[in-house]
């Protein structure tokens, strides 16, 4: 598939699960038989890990459709990169989607700041160049929004295998922003 074509499946999937019309497909014991000897997901994606944003749910896919890394902000650290390498080399995907969602509180609570411990803080030092680029006083949505568009940047700039395959034109890497009143996906 092109990475237009990705798109396009996955919205497709997202406009049957904001009208309650899972397919469902691809969740049986014949699938799972069929990916014992390997996996080749058709989309990365990296989304916050609130419990309110199901990537598989919110985009209707199966087993091994989607390689999914889930972390608090949806930032790319150390082990989110080095994952979304590995899928990009070994699993042949070729679009990766950062997605944001509504009302994150990663998000929030980098921008309400203070003492959070260590690896809390730590983790919201992703954030925090978001906060800056949004401007002062701005609403956690847009920064939210702000934040999934850099982190989309940021993969092929602290990644040579990323980098590469983005400027090879192999991989596309696209921002979006999941609503968690309606469900529905809006690509940034």
């Amino acid at each position: 598939m092109t990475n237009q074509e990705v798109i396009d499946r996955l919205k497709a999937g997202n406009a049957r699960f904001v009208e309650d019309k899972l397919d469902g497909k691809l969740q049986d014991s014949s699938r799972r038989d069929s990916l014992t000897s390997g996996q080749q997901p058709f989309a990365i994606v990296l989304s916050c890990a609130d419990s309110r944003v199901v990537p598989e749910l919110a985009f209707d896919t199966g087993l091994g459709e989607l390689f999914v890394l889930r972390v608090a902000g949806n930032v790319a650290n150390t082990s989110t990169i080095a994952s979304i390498e590995y899928a990009v080399a070994h699993c042949g995907t070729n679009l990766i989607v950062v997605l944001g969602h509504q009302s994150c509180g990663a998000v929030t609570a980098a921008v309400n700041g203070g003492d959070n411990g260590y690896n809390l803080n730590h983790l919201l030092a992703h954030i925090t160049p978001a906060i800056g680029a949004s401007g002062e006083g701005a609403a956690v949505n847009d920064v939210v929004k702000t934040n999934a568009k850099m982190v989309s940047s940021e993969l092929a700039t602290r990644s040579d295998i990323i980098g590469s395959a983005v400027k090879e034109g192999r991989v596309q890497v696209v921002p979006a922003y999941y609503n968690l009143d309606s469900g529905k996906v809006d690509f940034l």
